[in-house]
């Protein structure tokens, strides 16, 4: 039988493809939209069984060509653009899409497991899965929302487990194709190689410059998550997806800094040292992010550790400092 993975090419999809070979599992239906073409080389170092289109996928899905055939749908596929404006593309790919897909789980009886965001929660100031914390800024984080309380409405009527996992920001390999959407981590590490300096934006939200602060969760981790719960079917319910731990972009960026001079045998730096030396410059923060920018997220994990994930998480110094290590050999090729 299959497990599904929709979004395969794309950031997490393809790392939880990967770790399900590495697991021995090479039963996987990879379905996407490879318009972006290039997102092809995610998968080129996965066994996969088949691949077809979202929207093939869907045709089959009605036509009962897939009846008995699945074992589990992880959703992973969306359009994660938070600047995006077209919001009638946004929720028929992101909520009608993933609506049906959960009808067809529940009346097949499949396992349903499903991306949702972070981006729910809006300005915070508290990240808990609760209606109450949840007031999204853009139409990404409002597919998202909307869906969850979909999810949340139907509760009653599922027939087999169905998780959503908020996603706080998530760092690592396979995300090159994400361009102005990958995350600091990589941008920072492209910026350094090529003008030896990374740029962050001024304070924002009454936060200091470069000091605003996320929940960083290297891709590792977030696919160790969905792992769980593949493991665990007895196991439902909405899950934030994030170390619990905010960390700043300034931290993001030193990490990013000593990572590239560790490879080329210099010395660390300090946060002083490097603004000192011009290896960290602050920019305006744009106007148009204003009213719609998180200044602050830090994931409550009380939901994920109760349900038994108890996996320590990389911290930011740990896991951007593994991560720039591989963009250094894969540059190197």
């Amino acid at each position: 039988m299959y497990i599904v993975v929709t979004g395969a090419a794309g950031f997490i999809g393809s790392n939880l493809v990967k770790a399900l070979n590495e697991r021995g599992e090479y039963e996987v239906l990879a379905v996407d939209d490879l318009k972006q073409g290039d997102k092809f080389v995610n998968l080129v170092d996965c066994d996969i069984a088949d691949y077809l289109d979202k929207e093939v996928f869907l045709r089959e899905l009605g036509s009962g060509a897939f009846d008995g055939a699945i074992a589990a749908i992880s959703h992973q596929g969306a359009c994660s653009d938070t600047t995006a404006t077209d919001g009638r593309y946004m929720m028929q790919n992101n909520y009608r899409y993933s609506r049906e897909l959960l009808e067809y789980c529940v009346d097949e009886e499949i396992p349903y497991i499903y991306a949702s965001s972070a981006a729910v929660y809006g300005a915070g100031p508290e990240f808990r899965e609760n209606r109450a914390c949840e007031a999204p800024l853009n139409v990404y984080g409002y597919s998202k929302f909307l869906f969850d309380q979909y999810v949340r409405r139907n509760w009653a009527e599922r027939t087999a487990q169905v998780v959503g996992l908020r996603y706080f920001n998530v760092y690592g390999e396979r995300e090159q194709h994400k361009a102005r959407m990958a995350s600091v981590a990589f941008h920072f590490f492209n910026q350094y190689r090529a003008h030896g300096r990374v740029r962050l934006f001024e304070g924002s939200g009454g936060f200091g410059n470069g000091e605003q602060r996320r929940d960083f969760i290297a891709v590792e981790d977030a696919v160790n998550v969905n792992l769980f719960f593949l493991d665990h079917p007895g196991q439902a319910g909405i899950f934030n997806v994030g170390t619990g731990a905010a960390q700043s972009f300034n931290d993001v960026a030193v990490a990013t800094v000593n990572a590239c001079r560790r490879h080329n045998q210099a010395a660390a730096l300090g946060l002083a040292d490097m603004q000192r030396q011009g290896a960290i410059e602050y920019i305006p923060f744009p106007a148009e992010l204003k009213g719609k920018y998180q200044s602050y997220t830090q994931a409550d994990i009380k939901v994920l550790r109760d349900a038994g994930y108890d996996a320590p998480f990389l911290t930011v110094e740990q896991g951007v400092t593994r991560y720039v290590e591989k963009l250094i050999q894969r540059a190197a090729v």
